[in-house]
Formats: C-alpha cells, structure tokens, sequence
C-alpha cells in the first residue's frame, strides 16, 4: 500500500469506508483489479483492502497506470491547500505550475524561479507529490478537460486549447493515452448541457462558510462592478476586446442532497482562458484549504480555540485582481470600510472602462481601471488625502512597469520587500495585499489595531512586537487567525473594538476612533 506523505494508511481507510468529505483531494484510492483511482467520497461499492493503494495526488495516481474513475469524477476534488500555498518550495511551485509554468516554459526555467536546480525539483515533487513536475502538469490539463467535456457542450478542439494542448491532436493522443478513451467517447456518456453561460462545479472540503464569504465581500463590494446577493457573488471583468461577466453561488443539487461545491456561472471568457479564471476563482474563494489542518494548529491558542469551533469553515476572502485589491487596500489606510468603499467607487466610475448596453441593464457599468490608466490619472476631487493619491499613482506605475506584482515564485518576506519599497506602503499594506491578493495563508499584518485589541480579549491591547511572538505559534496558518479575529471584532458589541487597521507608514493620530478599513 502506498502511503501518502500527510495521511496514514489506516486514517485513509478509515475516511474512504466513511466516505469523509474533510479528506477529499488529500489522497486518491486506486482500484488495483479495476485500474480505477477514486475519490474517498466515491459513492460506488468500496472495494477490498487488499486491492485499494493510496496516492498523495491524481498525478501519482495516473503516473502508476490507473484511471480516473467516471462516477465520483476526480477532477472535481479540491486541491491539496497544504502542498499549493505559502513559502515552501513546493507550494511555490505548485502555484507556478497552476499559473501555466510547464505550458510556456521547460522545468529547467521552472526550477530557476524556485531557485532549485532541475533534478532538485523533480526529486522534491516525486518524493512528497508521487509524481514528476510534468506529470503533475499533464494531470491537471487533462482533469479540467475531463471537466469541460463532461459539464459542457464546448467543442473537443475548444476544450483541447481550453486545457492548455497546442494541437488537437496531441490532445486526443495525451486523453486516450491517459483514460484508455477518446475525449469524443467520453462525451457521449454524459448527458447534454443546456445553453447559456458556462456553468462549472467547483468542489470544496467541508466544512466551508460561504455565507461568511458573501458578508466579507457584501460589505466591500464596488457598485456597477461587483454585485453580492443573499444567495451569490458576480462581477464583470477585462475580457480583453470584450468585457466578461461571472457569478459564483453554492451548489444546489437536484435532490437536495448536500454537495461540497460552488457553482461557477461565466460568459464572455477570451479563447484559451478557462483554467486561469477557474484557478482565480478558487484562489479568490479559496476553495482549497485543508480546515482540518488549519485547526490542528490554530485550536492550540486558547483565544482562537473557541472561535474556530464556532466558525470552522472560515476561509481567507481574497480578490479577483491583484492591482484592485492593492489600490483598496491604499484607499482604505486609516479610513472605515464604507468610507473607502464610497472613494474607491468613484475612482472606478471616473476612470474605469464602460460596459456595452446588455451588461448595463443587468446593473453593472465599468471595470476596474488598469495600471495603465491610473499611473497617470487625476485623483483630484475623489475624497482622497494628497498623499495617498501619489501612492495609487506610484503603485500603479510600479505593476505597470513590472516592478512589483503578484507573482508567487518568491516568499512572503520578499513580496513584502518589494511592495513595501514603493512610496506610502508600510508593513500593514504589505501585508494586506499579500492576504487578500495572493490569499497568501500566513500573511500577518502586525500593524492591524484591531488585531492588537482583539487577542487580548479583555479590552487591553498587546504591542506590534507582543502580537508577533504571540503569532509565531501560528505559522503556516496566520492569515486564517486574522479572519477568526476580525470576524469576531466585527461580532463584538459597538465600541467593543474602536482602533482600526493601519499601515506602519500612515500611523493613525492618538485619539481617532473609526472601525478597521480590513
């Protein structure tokens, strides 16, 4: 039996007999008299023990010479948050191989954005993965293809570019390789898909609170952009000649029956674009996080204990655009959250492109503007402070020119450096950006004095320094003790918490009581 580098063999027989969601996409159980790899939540007949092996991913499944299985659909497991998130050498990869790395460039330039050398890397991804970069690569193109020919009418050779293959051919010949199948086979098995929009499932490991991720971006949504609903999140967005819409809502099944997912609603996406809206959708809802292993390290602080047993599923809410999140985090130094809202939406209005007519009537009426146009705009009459309208400026030249942005081949340290180089951006803008722009998970912004207030518990306050040593117990997973926090400070009475975030650089002045702009 193959053991898997986090779970041990009786722990993953225990949860695939149980069908326990908490575990899906941690392992894969492969079928050694079928030559089918599954999900633990298969809902088919559990096989024998002596004929199941367990692989720590999809691509060490399919590198061992198994099939995904059709019932239980492994591309629709989330993906392993442990592995593909924060500083470790892997996770960086991981994302940089999510991001389309193998698709533009050979594992040699790969290994260079790690700082590893070659055989560094394919020995790390085959010792902790089960399988080589590459494999891992060519897994998750063909997955989503799996996907779209299995939840969509899109043609086989637009599904080919979709999933990233330069030719139909080499796609055709990669499927049936891998699946024993032609794509077009695998078509015909499945029922058709309506028209309209592109509809896409995407699975989550429970427990998962969506109606908190709905509160956090209600309550910072940018009119004639974002719309947030009781029931979804949507949003227009560049599309390049044209200009796309998407919405995400939870998973209704048919007969009610509970499922682990959210609902993926998209038109207007550009020729070969699906697998990066789809990877930016699941990063902005981080549909990837492992909550169990979140709370193995968290739940040891007696202040945070508490609060994740109340709220498990909380999840870090990141953005849909680095820049945007990066422009409102700068607007929303010192001020609440509803008066940066009010500023960042004029801002948007003012400069923002304007949506055709059909778009316009469904509520929505500009993007957000581009680097490009706000390094050279004039921020006069928004509402915003002279200063931090030269910092907007200076930001948006600086990710326009290239000299930062929102790669994830370095750590957090450097990201931090880099951003915080620029005029107007202290530690907590920093730190900011790297939480909900890279939904990086243990971005800590120190600075926050809401944080501060909350940890204590007792109306007293901790140091920026005390804050930080209290925090060192909670690497990797910081960014997740900041939501617990915040969401509590926001739960507590009025006046119970009156210091609002702030950046190192743009100190508030003793005595200013507003709520935290997070």
């Amino acid at each position: 039996m193959t053991n898997t580098p986090a779970l041990a063999p009786d722990l993953c027989e225990r949860a695939r007999l149980s069908r326990d969601a908490r575990f899906d996409g941690l392992f894969f159980t492969a079928v050694r008299s079928t030559g089918i790899y599954c999900r633990p939540v298969c809902p088919a007949p559990a096989p024998k023990r002596e004929n199941v092996d367990y692989y720590p991913s999809a691509a060490a499944a399919e590198a061992a010479g198994f099939r995904p299985c059709l019932r239980c659909r492994p591309e629709l497991a989330p993906g392993e948050g442990s592995w593909r998130r924060g500083d470790d050498t892997l996770a960086r990869a991981l994302q940089l191989i999510d991001d389309g790395a193998l698709a533009e460039a050979p594992l040699a330039t790969l290994a260079a954005r790690v700082q590893l050398g070659e055989r560094q890397l394919r020995r790390l991804f085959v010792e902790r993965i089960g399988a080589a970069p590459i494999a891992v690569h060519t897994t998750r193109r063909l997955l989503f293809a799996k996907q779209l020919l299995t939840e969509t009418t899109l043609p086989v050779t637009t599904v080919a570019m979709e999933s990233g293959f330069a030719s139909l051919r080499r796609f055709n010949a990669a499927f049936r390789e891998a699946y024993a199948m032609a794509p077009r086979d695998l078509r015909r098995q499945v029922a058709e898909v309506g028209d309209g929009p592109l509809v896409l499932r995407l699975g989550y490991r429970p427990p998962y609170d969506f109606d908190a991720m709905l509160d956090f971006f209600r309550g910072r949504a940018l009119p004639g952009i974002e719309q947030v609903g009781a029931q979804g999140y949507a949003r227009v967005f560049d599309a390049g000649d044209t200009i796309g819409w998407l919405r995400v809502s939870h998973w209704r099944s048919p007969a009610q029956a509970p499922v682990h997912a959210l609902r993926l609603e998209l038109q207007g996406a550009p020729a070969g674009s699906l697998l990066a809206i789809v990877q930016r959708v699941r990063r902005m809802f981080d549909l990837d996080a492992d909550p169990q292993a979140i709370a193995a390290v968290l739940a040891r602080d007696a202040r945070l204990a508490p609060l994740l047993a109340a709220r498990p599923g909380l999840r870090i809410p990141s953005g849909w655009d680095g820049f945007e999140i990066a422009v409102r985090a700068v607007v929303g130094q010192q001020v609440s959250v509803a008066a940066a809202r009010t500023v960042t939406t004029r801002l948007a209005a003012r400069h923002g492109r304007r949506v055709p007519d059909a778009l316009a009537a469904a509520g929505y009426a500009h993007l957000f503007p581009d680097p490009a146009t706000l390094a050279d705009a004039d921020l006069d009459r928004l509402g915003l402070p002279a200063t931090r309208a030269a910092a907007v400026r200076a930001i948006a030249g600086a990710v326009a020119d290239g000299r930062v942005g929102f790669r994830v081949d370095g750590t957090l340290e450097d990201f931090v450096a880099g951003w915080t180089a620029l005029p107007g951006i202290g530690p907590w803008t920093a730190q900011y950006i790297a939480l909900r722009a890279l939904g990086h998970p243990d971005a800590f912004p120190a600075g926050d004095l809401v944080l501060q207030r909350a940890v204590p518990d007792d109306g007293s306050r901790l140091t920026e320094r005390a804050l930080r040593m209290r925090a060192e117990a909670w690497r990797p997973w910081r960014g997740y003790a900041v939501i617990q926090l915040w969401r509590d400070a926001m739960a507590m009475p009025s006046g119970a918490v009156t210091a609002p975030a702030a950046s190192a650089s743009h100190p508030i002045p003793r005595g200013v009581r507003r709520r935290s702009a997070a």
